[in-house]
């Protein structure tokens, strides 16, 4: 049975204070992960650009926080970064052509739907092709994250994906593409097992959603 988007929650739009900011960024240093805090989400795109290996396959996950930024422009067209999107040209017609694309990179970038205040880092989906590189596929993963995604615990976390990033979500769909979405997996990053291989770029603003 599919679960429904719950009633738009507005308040999880709301971008966390600097205290809950600190608490995540701290918990999440605590949980394994290399964390950078800048006050844009430009400042996000002007850091990725010092990051971002030139020579290594970057997969870039779909995402709002991406495309609204410029960040996914920037690695899939720019020409400076191995785009592994670029390199794979139109979409294929196999949808599983699309999902697999993207499970083994060297470097994914990408975003998650919350970040907890003791250090766990949420994402939803609906096929799961970005999930593959977020916990295990790729050697680099860097995730820029707005601080309204910021939330005291998972429960709150899980409350955010249904009731305020998937209705968002299917309300884009909707408009662009005359269909909803759904939550098909949800993915929890409780703790990074290898030294230097997940980034957070926390945002003090809001981004994507």
């Amino acid at each position: 049975m599919t679960v429904e988007a719950l009633p738009l929650d507005e308040t999880f739009a709301v971008p966390a204070d600097a205290a809950a900011l600190d608490r995540a960024a701290a918990a999440l240093r605590e949980n394994g992960f290399v964390v950078h805090i800048v006050d844009t989400i430009a400042d996000a795109r002007s850091l990725l650009g010092e990051l971002l290996p030139r020579d290594r396959e970057i997969f870039t996950a779909s995402s709002q926080t991406l495309e609204l930024s410029g960040i996914t422009a920037d690695i899939d067209e720019s020409g400076e970064y191995v785009s592994v999107r670029a390199k794979a040209g139109p979409p294929s017609a196999d949808v599983w052509d699309t999902v697999r694309l993207g499970a083994t990179p060297e470097v994914v970038v990408g975003s998650v739907h919350a970040v907890t205040e003791d250090g766990h880092l949420l994402a939803g989906s609906a096929s799961g092709s970005q999930l593959a590189p977020y916990a295990a596929g790729a050697k680099l993963a860097y995730w820029v994250v707005g601080a309204q995604k910021i939330v005291p615990d998972v429960a709150t976390g899980l409350r955010r994906i249904h009731s305020y990033s998937l209705p968002r979500e299917s309300a884009r769909l909707q408009e662009r593409y005359n269909q909803t979405s759904f939550i098909g997996r949800i993915l929890i990053l409780e703790r990074e097992a290898f030294p230097d291989r997940g980034h957070v770029i926390l945002v003090r603003e809001a981004a994507g959603f």
